[in-house]
């Protein structure tokens, strides 16, 4: 769950500045093109050297591979907002935080919703990979540490556990999505 956080926490204003600025995306989306599909598992050294650490390390790769969907989804959010609405701040005089707050965020948080759900899934996923690789406790390592006793059951129930948690977090950001969605 840290890492996730973490990862929404840059994720979010690196995908408002994209979908806000011709220049942010310009500058931003090459690097997210690059970094997006870089596996956990290459990102896994890189935490170690700099956390020292598997939990550190663990963290970190959460953080790096889960934020990309809230960042896409983000800047596709407040780019797409339409004219009409910018032109409403502009009549107004709105400065940037009321813009903000008033019309870019109301317009682009069910897209947001939307990339925190499919990082979510793929924070998910990636804990599982970094318990494996770490040796730490956890679902992860429950299902090496199966393996290795040859306890196939013991890995398919896990599999079974893994597969329900998931579907959990989706529908609960589903709901939280839903709620937030703009309905005319």
């Amino acid at each position: 769950f840290t890492g996730f956080v973490l990862g929404s926490l840059f994720a979010i204003p690196m995908g408002l500045l994209m979908g806000s600025t011709k220049v942010g995306m310009k500058l931003l989306n090459p690097l997210v093109q690059i970094l997006k599909p870089v596996s956990p598992l290459a990102w896994f050294p890189l935490g170690l050297l700099v956390f020292k650490d598997s939990g550190g390390a663990t963290i970190f790769i959460i953080a790096i591979t889960s934020l990309w969907p809230t960042v896409i989804n983000t800047a596709f959010g407040v780019s797409s907002i339409p004219d009409d609405h910018k032109n409403v701040g502009k009549a107004f005089g709105f400065s940037k935080w009321k813009n903000l707050t008033k019309i870019t965020l109301p317009y682009a948080l069910p897209h947001i919703f939307t990339g925190l759900r499919l990082s979510i899934g793929i924070a998910w996923v990636v804990i599982v990979a970094g318990e494996m690789l770490s040796g730490a406790a956890g679902i992860g390592f429950f299902v090496w540490d199966s393996w290795n006793a040859l306890s196939l059951e013991k890995v398919i129930s896990a599999i079974i556990i893994i597969g329900i948690v998931g579907l959990l977090f989706d529908r609960i950001f589903t709901f939280i999505e839903n709620k937030v969605a703009y309905k005319a």
